[in-house]
């Protein structure tokens, strides 16, 4: 479904090479949650942009749908991104217009508004009520619940979540949590949960990459039953938390 072979990423700072992603090696499959845990700094962002091709490799091949993203065109990765729904960490919403406008902006950038597909998402993330609100009159988990039926809008096939409860408070983060799980059993979506949250990852996802540095240390699948640890340096904190 998603594949990083030798993907590394290089910028150039200030006239300093900086190396964001290192020889990133990783397979998803198809309807997996497979997460990417890491502190501030360590390449998650980059390796999710990479995904829909808001960022280019500077060597190493990506493929998303078995097709080599480098090898598309514009219009092929138009078609490519269209398949890609995004969850933002602060919601991403326009403020001045509505809970069904926000939702239906999708599909208006693509000639295919229809109110009832609307409701229907409305329905799903349980926010039927909300479709003539203001984000403003939202709580903030009422407000992720309407940027994640802006995603589910277009019907992707994977979903990109960065960061999706890092501003919630702890009921609100559980609640998205348990949405994010029931569209995963539901349309057998595909998901990238990119979190420095070691409770989220170990909760929702199956496996997940740990990343240091633009390196990938390790790929574990989540044990759920075991308990965290305050000790140890980060990478050992999240192996034996996870592994």
């Amino acid at each position: 479904m998603i594949t990083f072979d030798q993907v590394s990423k290089f910028y150039n700072h200030n006239g300093s090479a900086v190396t964001a992603l290192d020889n990133v090696e990783f397979k998803i499959q198809e309807h997996e949650i497979f997460g990417v845990i890491g502190e501030s700094g360590s390449g998650k962002s980059t390796l999710l942009r990479m995904i829909n091709t808001l960022e280019k490799p500077s060597q190493g091949v990506i493929k998303v749908f078995d097709a080599d993203l480098m090898q598309l065109n514009e219009k092929q990765k138009r078609q490519s991104r269209k398949q890609i729904g995004m969850i933002f960490q602060q919601f991403n919403l326009l403020y001045n217009q509505t809970v069904n406008e926000n939702i239906g902006l999708p599909l208006r950038l693509n000639n295919a508004y229809d109110q009832k597909r609307i409701q229907e998402v409305l329905e799903f993330v349980r926010l039927s009520d909300k479709g003539k609100y203001y984000p403003s009159q939202l709580s903030g988990g009422e407000k992720q619940r309407v940027g994640i039926a802006r995603a589910l809008i277009t019907q992707p096939k994977i979903l990109l979540c960065d960061e999706p409860t890092s501003a919630l408070d702890g009921q609100n983060a559980y609640d998205i949590l348990e949405l994010l799980r029931r569209i995963n059993q539901t349309f057998g979506t595909t998901m990238v949960i990119v979190s420095h949250e070691l409770n989220m990852i170990k909760q929702l996802c199956d496996r997940t990459a740990i990343l240091e540095n633009g390196k990938v240390l390790d790929i574990l699948a989540i044990q759920r039953s075991q308990q965290s640890t305050q000790f140890g340096s980060y990478y050992e904190r999240v192996r034996e938390s996870l592994g």
